[in-house]
């Protein structure tokens, strides 16, 4: 029989449908089509990109040429742009404001043909701390309250250019889905006076039915209410509200979950796209004992209908149990 099960975080029902109970290889994968054109992230082509704001340059090779082995550049086509004011506006019971923001491309190699899970761990490394980078920079900005930090992986996922990137989006407003995290993160804590990411880290580690993965700092989840199939977290053992807080000698045990887990997807699940993004506090939020930052990894293999966006229910067809199981099996 189908179940109803609840997001214990914030509050949204999903249901499990055993009935339809789909395996990995149930899922068909969407093939891979070779863009044949010119590439902006290879090496030789930094003059078809805006200048670099940060990269790595082992030999110390000069900026905007090649030698680099990560490049953060301004996205050529924003979402949002840096230059100017809010301006916010009410018209009416309406409200506006100038698509002030920054939106920034992570290019996490120069290898055209690589894609994150290929990239050594140092690599990952180095994009972890990128992130970091660019987040502390940015909060500097009084114009932001909000960055968050995403992947689009595979043209389905909604990945414009195959060479491998990432992208940070500084918005300035706090997201409507982060908010909601957010107040239901400060009730649990007002109730129970613990943190609901800690409490299910450690009811998930005690059941054990749900890892994927666990090292000394970081644990890999299938969550309890999953909206898609093989939706997977990661969350940091030690309480931490905000990713910029991660200090170097983490992002190596970081950057092995995050490869390991996506390596474990990819073979269980025939390469598919998927999406994840990164959740952590709004700008202007100070460390605290309530939220919990995570990486969220959603594999797309269901399509959103009808019913989904009637009722802001999800219909997931594999437990999260069974995918757990699937993942742990997997060889790399």
């Amino acid at each position: 029989m189908p179940e109803l099960r609840k997001d214990p975080v914030i509050g949204r029902w999903v249901i499990i449908s055993t009935e339809r109970g789909k395996r990995p290889t149930d899922f068909s994968s969407v093939p891979k089509r070779r863009q044949n054109k010119l590439c902006p992230f290879c090496p030789g082509n930094e003059s078809a990109t805006p200048p670099e704001i940060l990269a790595i340059r082992p030999n110390s090779s000069e900026p905007n040429k090649p030698g680099w082995t990560l490049r953060v550049i301004s996205n050529k086509f924003p979402a949002l742009r840096i230059e100017g004011d809010l301006n916010r506006e009410g018209r009416g019971i309406f409200d506006k404001m100038n698509g002030v923001g920054a939106h920034e491309v992570i290019i996490e190699t120069p290898d055209h043909d690589k894609d994150l899970i290929d990239l050594d761990k140092k690599e990952v490394e180095d994009m972890l701390w990128a992130y970091r980078e660019r987040t502390l920079d940015l909060k500097k900005d009084p114009r932001f309250r909000y960055i968050l930090i995403f992947k689009n992986q595979g043209e389905a996922a909604g990945a414009s250019l195959e060479h491998s990137h990432s992208q940070l989006i500084a918005t300035p407003i706090v997201p409507k889905r982060v908010t909601e995290e957010l107040e239901g993160a400060g009730k649990y804590y007002e109730y129970k006076e613990r943190c609901i990411f800690c409490d299910i880290i450690r009811q998930e580690i005690s059941e054990k039915e749900r890892v994927v993965l666990q090292n000394d700092s970081f644990i890999s989840i299938e969550p309890f209410a999953p909206r898609f199939p093989f939706e997977t977290w990661i969350l940091p053992k030690k309480h931490s509200s905000g990713f910029e807080e991660i200090k170097k000698e983490e992002t190596p045990a970081l950057a092995a979950i995050l490869k390991e887990t996506l390596q474990r997807l990819a073979k269980a699940l025939n390469d598919p796209p998927y999406n994840y993004l990164l959740h952590t506090i709004p700008v202007d939020s100070y460390y605290n004992d309530e939220y919990h930052w995570h990486i969220e990894i959603m594999p797309k293999l269901t399509k959103v209908a009808g019913f989904e966006w009637g009722t802001g229910f999800y219909i997931n067809p594999t437990a999260p149990e069974d995918a757990a199981g699937y993942l742990r099996e997997m060889e790399i």
